[in-house]
């Protein structure tokens, strides 16, 4: 196994690790949960501070979201397609939010700019945050071009829309129960006043 492929495995075995322990899981856990030896941990990295931030790169990483996305079939209804995309969106938000929730609550607080995670890890997303929210923009753009003759505003722009009503809605009302995901994409589709 190459250095890179072993530093890989390690951090897909680590992260369930992090988001239930945080940064407090102990060398021995992270050796049982990746099959190796303590000492092959750090043969891979130099410390778990290293670890952890390339935990938290791969993270961050929109790959996943953006192969989810590109599976969706354009040939079912668009709100069927909205759904299913908001779907994946949805759970790489909670993929995120709990492993910086989970190293948070257990004292490892970094201080410093969070495209940098997505940037120096080497075998990780390129870009920075602009970067792959561009990224993720325009894998939704093809969600909507095959009714881009019904649509109101160019898919470019709509994708832009649906992302800022998707992130956005999350995160300004808290203390109100949030509409499903379906409702959000009727709203979405409809307007918030009945046809007649």
């Amino acid at each position: 196994m190459s250095a890179e492929d072993r530093r890989a495995m390690i951090v897909h075995a680590v992260l369930p690790l992090l988001m239930e322990h945080g940064a407090n899981v102990t060398s021995s856990q992270i050796a049982r949960a990746a099959g190796i030896g303590e000492g092959t941990i750090f043969r891979a990295f130099k410390d778990k501070d290293e670890l952890f931030d390339a935990c938290t790169a791969e993270a961050l990483r929109p790959d996943h979201v953006l192969d989810a996305i590109a599976e969706i079939a354009v040939d079912q209804p668009l709100a069927d397609r909205l759904v299913e995309a908001a779907e994946a969106l949805g759970a790489h938000l909670e993929r995120m939010g709990a492993l910086m929730s989970a190293l948070h609550a257990s004292g490892r607080v970094k201080h410093r700019d969070p495209d940098q995670r997505l940037k120096g890890q080497s075998g990780t997303w390129k870009g920075g945050r602009r970067e792959s929210m561009a990224a993720i923009r325009t894998a939704m753009v093809e969600l909507f071009t095959p009714e881009r003759d019904r649509l109101r505003l160019p898919p470019e722009q709509l994708a832009a829309l649906f992302l800022t009503l998707l992130f956005g809605g999350r995160r300004l009302a808290p203390d109100v129960d949030p509409p499903s995901t379906r409702q959000m994409i009727d709203f979405f589709l409809h307007g918030a006043v009945e046809a007649g």
